[in-house]
């Protein structure tokens, strides 16, 4: 590497390194364009022709199906990991971030495709100008125009990644709430499906994210699906496992045939004394957390107060003993 600097620098001077830099980004850039615009043939066309007489096959060339009016379809070979688990991995996790539409997974691809590529070339000019400007190292030029496209490529992910623990937090927030609800209306003679309508309405106002999985599952009860997959979904696209427990609660009180609203009584009593918990749990650690605000607030001011007096009656007896 050093030879290699030495030997650009000999032949186009102090700007040798940015030269090769600058054409190493273009040079990748030129290379994307045709795999961008050369509209090829989509395999999983193929994969829905094969896999017809199987649902799951099914199911999943449907996710990818275009609707008409996404301008990104053509570069959805680019864009779209073509790996089935990989691509549903990131679906589920925009899912739990919020992010419903089929074409999410493009795109989220596309984001981190554009911020990056964006990034990097704000970094090749700001390199350029600070050479003009000064005279950096080969290091500082370097971190100067990678730092920025990692940042641009990582922003999407750290955006979806957020979204989804907040997400998150809404739902166990509101959780015991909509199960002290839906115990009420199913003890009021209400069905669970009614029950659950009612819930997802109440709720809209105070937390909208359980508002919207509950009108979901409630949807897809009124369309047929099986209330045991509904529900299983309904854990899996919230990520909490409260959610999950209370899944399994459902499936296996419709199961063994027993009360679902004595099932749902006990597991809301549980649900709201965890909530306590977590409440205690954050108070007990607040004391910790202001401990070095505490003493960088207080005890400054405090040594002033006390021994402030004391200095400047010092300095009065010197200053007069020095006359």
């Amino acid at each position: 590497m050093t030879a290699l600097l030495d030997l650009l620098t000999d032949k186009f001077g102090a700007y040798g390194p940015l030269y090769l830099v600058a054409g190493i980004v273009m040079a990748l850039m030129l290379l994307a364009i045709p795999m961008i615009v050369q509209k090829r043939e989509d395999p999983l066309d193929r994969l829905k022709q094969s896999a017809r007489s199987h649902d799951a096959g099914r199911q999943k060339a449907k996710l990818r199906q275009a609707t008409g009016k996404d301008k990104l379809e053509k570069y959805s070979n680019f864009l779209e990991p073509q790996n089935e688990d990989e691509f549903s991995a990131i679906q589920l996790k925009l899912l739990q971030a919020g992010y419903r539409t089929k074409n999410a997974v493009r795109v989220y691809y596309f984001f981190q495709f554009a911020l990056g590529i964006g990034a990097l070339i704000a970094g090749v000019a700001y390199a350029i100008l600070k050479t003009q400007t000064g005279d950096p190292s080969t290091q500082d030029t370097m971190l100067a125009i990678l730092i920025p496209g990692a940042v641009g490529y990582m922003a999407p992910k750290y955006w979806v990644t957020r979204r989804q623990a907040e997400r998150q937090d809404a739902i166990v927030n509101g959780f015991p709430d909509s199960l002290d609800m839906l115990l009420v209306c199913i003890e009021a003679g209400q069905s669970l499906d009614q029950a659950i309508l009612r819930v997802a309405r109440e709720l809209r106002a105070g937390f909208p994210e359980l508002a919207e999985e509950f009108e979901i599952v409630s949807y897809e009860l009124k369309a047929g699906k099986d209330r045991t997959q509904v529900m299983r979904d309904m854990a899996e696209r919230c990520g909490v496992p409260d959610v999950n427990s209370f899944v399994t609660v459902l499936i296996q009180s419709q199961q063994f045939g027993t009360s679902i609203a004595e099932a749902l009584r006990v597991y809301a009593g549980e649900m709201r004394d965890k909530r306590v918990m977590r409440a205690e749990e954050k108070a007990n650690t607040l004391p910790t957390k202001m401990t070095l605000a505490t003493m960088m607030l207080t005890v400054p001011p405090l040594l002033i107060i006390l021994i402030g007096p004391s200095v400047y009656g010092i300095m009065t007896f010197m200053s007069m003993g020095g006359n």
